[in-house]
């Protein structure tokens, strides 16, 4: 399981002050459903998202339930894809397991999403000494690799889910901050905004009007794709026991519980694998399909032919 520890700037994410323009609903929602890709990463994310909405009632036994008569069992009617080592149905946990990796990410995602913008919009459309202050601030959080971050920050408050909600916010929102900044200093100097405070708006309602909707698309984008990165780190903490405590079935920790295994029953760490790279795909594809999708340039060029 490899995760991003040096670089953490996706170049597939690298947005421009020129893409902050609105194209109308009815033609981007039609460019995103003759994407292809852009629709499969959309079919595999709907597809893991509405397992886990739906786990309790799709899962056919308790994730949980220890059955130590059935230990390491393979594939059959009563166990779609077999039990583990102490008996417990793989397909039910793997159910369940949606429910804390990819819940917990978009859950990371939405509270990571609030601080950036609100700090990037602050720290781009008032400048000086406070624009000053937040970038030095994130700054100093850049220049560390973040897997580091993760482990020091688990690792000193100790293995739970709250405890892993609060190292995945406070690591990852500058980025969203350093993305947003540069959007609103754009933003700042056109026209429309000039002339909103030429005729008296307030900055409360200037952002809230003006600014923030032509920063929401590339903020979409960036979150589809780094929502997936999150579930990669939180595999990786389940993966060396910092996630949520056992028994919570958890994709990283059904891994890390099966390698002992991988020898004798290899599929208990092929399925929640395999979970992981699908949704992070499918995560993937998405975000680049929106990224082509609210790009104004690629809208440019293709009306040119």
């Amino acid at each position: 399981m490899a995760v991003e520890t040096t670089e953490r700037h996706d170049p597939a994410i690298r947005l421009d002050a020129a893409d902050v323009v609105l194209a109308p609903r009815g033609s981007l929602l039609r460019r995103l459903l003759h994407d292809r890709l852009a629709m499969t990463g959309l079919f595999l994310v709907s597809l893991f998202a509405l397992a886990a909405v739906f786990a309790p009632l799709l899962a056919p036994y308790d994730p949980s339930a220890v059955d130590a008569t059935n230990r390491l069992e393979g594939s059959s009617w009563s166990h779609l894809l077999g039990t583990d080592q102490l008996g417990r149905d793989t397909f039910s946990r793997l159910l369940f397991g949606a429910r804390w990796s990819l819940g917990t990410a978009v859950a990371a995602t939405a509270i990571i999403i609030t601080i950036g913008v609100v700090v990037g919009t602050v720290s781009g459309y008032y400048g000086g000494r406070l624009d000053t202050v937040l970038m030095r601030v994130v700054d100093v959080l850049l220049a560390f690799p973040s897997l580091v971050l993760y482990l020091a920050i688990v690792g000193t408050l100790g293995p739970g889910l709250k405890n892993v909600m609060i190292a995945l916010v406070v690591i990852t929102w500058d980025e969203y901050a350093r993305v947003v900044r540069g959007l609103v200093l754009a933003l700042r100097e056109r026209g429309f905004v000039r002339a909103s405070l030429a005729l008296g708006a307030r900055d409360g309602r200037l952002m809230v009007r003006h600014v923030l909707p032509n920063v929401v698309p590339p903020v979409v984008v960036l979150a589809s794709i780094q929502t997936g990165r999150l579930i990669l780190v939180l595999a990786a903490l389940g993966f060396f026991g910092l996630g949520v405590t056992p028994p919570t079935p958890e994709w990283g920790s059904m891994i890390n519980q099966s390698r002992l295994f991988l020898q004798t029953s290899p599929a208990l760490m092929i399925w929640p694998g395999l979970a992981i790279s699908l949704t992070v795909i499918g995560l993937n594809l998405l975000g680049d399909g929106l990224r082509d999708v609210l790009d104004p340039r690629s809208s440019r060029s293709e009306a040119a032919r």
